[in-house]
């Protein structure tokens, strides 16, 4: 059963009211909540991530419409936020305007995701525009952080536009001292359908291709997965990374032991996951959030 509450009963009624009587509340809500420094205390991040949506992709395992309903992903968002060791989050406008004005967001760092153009299953999947925040917007509103996704399909010319966008982006990162998480993957299609190719060497591959994007590296980070042999991938990069936790189809205990051995090595700065965490196979959030974060901080709170 999904933990319940965080949200007061009338939660999403007051938000739907502010959203049509005071849009500007948001901005002010945003403006105003209690920012945090980006690294504190052990120095690893756990992020909670709710990005999907936007691209196209509400599906979490066997229930192909699981982040559809708003309210029930608004909800285990919010019960995800409230654990111990919980460092941020991560979303389009969209959902970080919900969390904004449900009040969620104090001494959390905000990671905006920029490119949702690539939308699952679009015959454009692999022109991945940015569509959703920019770093303008991001250091106007008080984002702290930037996302950016990076299929490489060596087949597929959009992959080509998607490139230079993000060489872009990091520019107008760095330039705003905004550091941005890159997540690179060597993808192809298979039966139509667009396939990450996660063995270690696809991983290092798309890891170099990635870094090398924009005229500075000075705020970039890796966000990569956890694949086998992840020593040789950490040994390819020095950028500060954290590791993606993908969907929740697998074994949950196999899934944290991977989680913890990735966590150990030089460099892995902590975890951005989400669909594994908010749509755990017992349906108890609260139980996997605090398991993930006692791999990321180590027992500690954050």
């Amino acid at each position: 059963m999904v933990n319940r509450p965080v949200l007061s009963p009338d939660a999403f009624d007051r938000l739907r009211d502010l959203r049509a009587a005071d849009p500007d509340a948001i901005g002010r809500v945003l403006g105003a909540r209690r920012r945090r420094e980006l690294i504190r205390g052990d120095g690893r991040l756990f992020i909670v991530a709710a990005d999907h949506p936007a691209r196209g992709a509400v599906a979490v395992g066997s229930d192909p419409t699981a982040m559809a309903d708003r309210y029930e992903l608004l909800h285990r968002m919010a019960i995800a936020v409230s654990r111990p060791g919980v460092d941020g989050v991560l979303g389009t406008p969209d959902i970080i305007d919900d969390l904004a004005a449900l009040g969620l967001l104090d001494d959390k760092i905000v990671v905006g995701s920029m490119n949702r153009g690539g939308l699952r299953g679009a015959a454009f999947e692999m022109d991945d525009r940015y569509t959703a925040y920019d770093a303008d917007a991001m250091v106007r509103q008080g984002i702290d952080f930037a996302k950016a996704l990076i299929r490489i399909d060596l087949d597929d010319a959009g992959t080509a536009a998607t490139l230079e966008a993000t060489a872009r982006a990091v520019d107008a990162a760095a330039a705003a001292k905004l550091p941005i998480m890159l997540e690179p993957f060597m993808s192809r299609r298979v039966n139509g359908r667009v396939v990450n190719d996660l063995s270690a060497d696809a991983v290092i591959l798309s890891t170099a291709i990635a870094a090398g994007l924009g005229n500075s590296s000075a705020y970039t980070w890796m966000k990569l997965p956890v694949v086998p042999e992840m020593e040789r991938v950490m040994q390819a990069t020095t950028m500060p990374t954290l590791l993606l936790g993908g969907d929740n189809g697998g074994d949950p205990d196999e899934t944290f032991a991977s989680w913890e051995r990735a966590l150990a090595l030089p460099g892995v700065r902590g975890l951005t996951v989400g669909r594994t965490l908010l749509y755990p196979h017992d349906d108890d959030v609260a139980a996997a959030v605090d398991t993930a974060a006692a791999l990321v901080h180590r027992g500690a709170a954050a």
